[in-house]
Protein backbone atom coordinates (compact mmCIF):
# COMPACT_ATOMS: atom_id res chain seq x y z
CA UNK A 1 0.00 0.00 0.00
CA UNK A 2 1.29 3.44 -0.88
CA UNK A 3 1.40 5.84 2.04
CA UNK A 4 0.61 9.47 1.34
CA UNK A 5 2.60 12.11 3.22
CA UNK A 6 0.91 14.08 5.97
CA UNK A 7 0.93 17.88 5.96
CA UNK A 8 3.46 17.72 8.80
CA UNK A 9 5.78 15.53 6.71
CA UNK A 10 5.39 17.82 3.71
CA UNK A 11 6.25 20.85 5.85
CA UNK A 12 9.36 19.16 7.26
CA UNK A 13 10.67 18.08 3.86
CA UNK A 14 10.51 21.55 2.31
CA UNK A 15 13.41 22.74 4.48
CA UNK A 16 12.75 26.36 3.52
CA UNK A 17 11.64 28.80 6.18
CA UNK A 18 8.84 31.16 5.18
CA UNK A 19 8.46 34.57 6.79
CA UNK A 20 5.48 36.90 6.46
CA UNK A 21 5.88 40.57 7.33
CA UNK A 22 2.80 41.50 9.36
CA UNK A 23 2.80 45.20 8.44
CA UNK A 24 1.63 46.25 5.00
CA UNK A 25 4.32 46.96 2.43
CA UNK A 26 4.50 49.47 -0.40
CA UNK A 27 4.18 47.24 -3.46
CA UNK A 28 6.36 49.64 -5.47
CA UNK A 29 9.37 48.29 -3.53
CA UNK A 30 11.86 46.34 -5.61
CA UNK A 31 14.50 43.73 -4.86
CA UNK A 32 16.88 45.83 -2.77
CA UNK A 33 14.24 47.55 -0.64
CA UNK A 34 12.44 44.23 0.02
CA UNK A 35 15.75 42.59 0.96
CA UNK A 36 16.40 45.40 3.44
CA UNK A 37 12.87 44.99 4.83
CA UNK A 38 13.35 41.23 5.12
CA UNK A 39 16.49 41.79 7.21
CA UNK A 40 14.87 44.47 9.38
CA UNK A 41 11.50 42.83 9.92
CA UNK A 42 12.56 39.21 10.46
CA UNK A 43 16.16 39.56 11.60
CA UNK A 44 17.02 36.86 9.05
CA UNK A 45 19.58 37.00 6.24
CA UNK A 46 17.82 37.66 2.91
CA UNK A 47 20.60 35.70 1.15
CA UNK A 48 19.75 32.54 3.11
CA UNK A 49 17.32 31.06 0.57
CA UNK A 50 14.32 31.60 2.85
CA UNK A 51 11.08 33.06 1.49
CA UNK A 52 10.04 36.53 2.60
CA UNK A 53 6.40 37.51 2.00
CA UNK A 54 5.05 41.03 1.85
CA UNK A 55 1.37 42.00 1.59
CA UNK A 56 0.06 45.24 0.09
CA UNK A 57 -2.16 47.68 1.95
CA UNK A 58 -5.37 46.65 0.19
CA UNK A 59 -4.61 42.97 0.84
CA UNK A 60 -4.98 41.90 -2.78
CA UNK A 61 -1.24 41.93 -3.62
CA UNK A 62 1.55 39.71 -2.39
CA UNK A 63 5.27 39.69 -3.16
CA UNK A 64 7.63 36.85 -2.29
CA UNK A 65 11.35 37.50 -2.30
CA UNK A 66 13.97 34.77 -2.22
CA UNK A 67 17.63 34.36 -3.02
CA UNK A 68 18.17 31.80 -5.78
CA UNK A 69 21.89 30.91 -5.59
CA UNK A 70 23.08 33.76 -7.80
CA UNK A 71 20.47 36.50 -7.48
CA UNK A 72 17.17 37.58 -6.05
CA UNK A 73 13.93 36.30 -7.52
CA UNK A 74 10.62 38.03 -6.98
CA UNK A 75 7.15 36.51 -7.29
CA UNK A 76 4.27 38.98 -7.43
CA UNK A 77 0.56 38.18 -7.44
CA UNK A 78 -2.42 40.52 -7.69
CA UNK A 79 -5.85 39.09 -7.03
CA UNK A 80 -8.67 40.21 -9.28
CA UNK A 81 -11.14 39.48 -6.49
CA UNK A 82 -10.71 38.97 -2.74
CA UNK A 83 -7.73 39.43 -0.44
CA UNK A 84 -4.92 37.35 1.02
CA UNK A 85 -5.88 36.43 4.58
CA UNK A 86 -3.23 36.95 7.24
CA UNK A 87 -2.76 34.56 10.14
CA UNK A 88 -3.46 35.74 13.66
CA UNK A 89 -0.29 37.21 15.10
CA UNK A 90 0.78 38.38 18.52
CA UNK A 91 0.37 42.13 19.03
CA UNK A 92 3.58 43.94 18.14
CA UNK A 93 5.01 41.02 16.13
CA UNK A 94 6.80 42.30 13.03
CA UNK A 95 6.77 38.93 11.29
CA UNK A 96 5.40 35.43 11.59
CA UNK A 97 6.78 32.16 10.29
CA UNK A 98 4.49 30.08 8.06
CA UNK A 99 4.60 26.42 7.14
CA UNK A 100 4.74 25.46 3.46
CA UNK A 101 1.26 23.94 3.69
CA UNK A 102 -0.13 27.18 5.18
CA UNK A 103 1.38 29.25 2.38
CA UNK A 104 -0.02 26.91 -0.26
CA UNK A 105 -3.52 27.11 1.23
CA UNK A 106 -3.39 30.90 1.57
CA UNK A 107 -2.29 31.25 -2.07
CA UNK A 108 -5.22 29.04 -3.08
CA UNK A 109 -7.64 31.34 -1.23
CA UNK A 110 -8.34 29.10 1.74
CA UNK A 111 -9.17 31.11 4.86
CA UNK A 112 -7.39 29.19 7.60
CA UNK A 113 -9.29 31.01 10.35
CA UNK A 114 -12.36 28.95 9.45
CA UNK A 115 -10.49 25.64 9.07
CA UNK A 116 -10.61 23.28 12.03
CA UNK A 117 -8.68 20.10 12.73
CA UNK A 118 -10.84 17.09 13.52
CA UNK A 119 -10.13 15.18 16.69
CA UNK A 120 -7.77 12.28 16.04
CA UNK A 121 -6.46 9.45 18.13
CA UNK A 122 -2.94 10.01 19.37
CA UNK A 123 -1.12 7.17 21.07
CA UNK A 124 0.56 8.22 24.28
CA UNK A 125 4.30 7.69 24.27
CA UNK A 126 5.44 5.45 27.16
CA UNK A 127 8.42 7.76 27.74
CA UNK A 128 6.36 10.95 27.53
CA UNK A 129 2.79 10.31 28.80
CA UNK A 130 1.55 13.88 28.14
Amino acid sequence: MIGLPSLNEMDRTSGVRIWLATATTDMRCGFDRLAALAQTVTGEDPLSGQLFLFRGRSGDRLKILWWDRDGYALWYKRLEEGVFKLPKVDPGAASVQLRASELAMRLEGIDLSSVRRSKRYRRKDAKNPS
